[in-house]
């Protein structure tokens, strides 16, 4: 097996030269740099990667830390992520942390004894110590955590005031909105732009906290529905809570879109499985992801960044669960 002392007699420099060079820990002049590339080439030379974590405390490990990934749209994020990150070269690590502290904080705690390079993370916790103390380059995807920490996220209060709109052009006079959880950002975001978009009207409305999960949403739809027969639209905080809708509306013989119209929000692929395809507010997933990764590597190789939030705009996508303007 090549050895670095080998990389080293074969480019005509010393071994710490190298180390320099390969690690990126110093300064090493333009013909040397030029002779260890070419030797290493020759060589074939691999430098062994836990060697070089040891080295300089630092892998091309990056964790990404989701809330949930029975939810389809965190499994959208992290494909993104995982493919922008093998080609810079890094490997991702992700984590499951169900949206708890204790769960995340041990994933911030274990990954940095592996010398993780950063962190990718959807948390609902603000401002949380176990972040803010890391010293590792994070960025918040999705949810923000602090303002020290970069956040890539979408325009979410514009997003519900279009999913909004579209319920109100096409007729409905009676809406239920399924809020999400009040400790979420995207949910407080997307709860204000109902609201601007509601008031603007005189229609009929009621507002129930409903968590980002199927069979929970279906549930609530259900108790809604037989409390209120009249309700002829739903705009639902995420796409898992109007896939519920739509179950419960089904279940109850409802005709969708009918006498009843859903619009969700998140544009993950399993709305058009649906049937009737489910009408959404789509989030780019893969661009939000994509930026994230790229903003982070950026923060591990000490390069500049341009801006410390990214808002990736949203677009309305209609399908079998919306009519047609009338």
């Amino acid at each position: 097996m090549t050895t670095i002392r080998d990389v080293a007699k074969k480019a005509g420099v010393s071994v710490a030269t190298v180390s320099r060079f390969l690690n990126g820990s110093g300064y090493v002049s333009a013909d040397a740099a030029k002779a260890v590339t070419e030797a290493v080439e020759e060589l074939e030379y691999e430098l062994n990667p836990v060697a070089r974590s040891l080295n300089t405390k630092r892998s091309n490990l990056i964790g990404l830390i989701l809330p949930d990934i029975t939810n389809p749209f965190f499994p959208e994020l992290a494909r993104a992520v995982e493919d922008v990150a093998l080609s810079y070269g890094y490997t991702v690590i992700l984590c499951n942390s169900d949206e708890d502290p204790k769960k995340e904080k041990n994933y911030i705690e274990t990954l940095k004894k592996k010398y993780i390079a950063g962190f990718i993370v959807t948390s609902n916790q603000l401002d949380a110590p176990h972040y803010a103390n890391t010293k590792l380059p994070i960025v918040a995807l999705d949810r923000e955590i602090n303002e020290k920490i970069p956040v890539v996220s979408s325009n979410n209060k514009e997003g519900a005031m279009l999913g909004t709109n579209a319920l109100l052009e096409r007729g409905c006079q009676n809406i239920l909105f399924l809020r999400g959880p009040e400790a979420l950002n995207p949910a407080n975001d997307r709860y204000a732009g109902f609201m601007e978009a509601i008031g603007k009207t005189d229609v009929d409305y009621r507002i129930v906290t409903c968590p980002f999960q199927y069979a929970d949403s279906q549930k609530i739809v259900e108790q809604e529905l037989l409390n209120d027969p009249e309700i002829d639209g739903i705009f639902a905080s995420s796409d898992v809570s109007a896939a519920g809708a739509l179950k419960a509306a089904v279940l109850l013989g409802r005709n969708v879109p009918d006498d009843l119209q859903i619009v969700g929000f998140d544009g993950i692929a399993m709305g058009e499985m649906l049937s009737p395809g489910l009408s959404t507010v789509a989030q780019d997933v893969y661009k939000m992801g994509a930026i994230a990764t790229r903003v982070l590597i950026k923060r591990i190789e000490n390069k500049p960044v341009e801006e410390s939030f990214y808002e990736i705009p949203v677009k309305l996508v209609l399908r079998g669960t919306t009519r047609s303007v009338e």
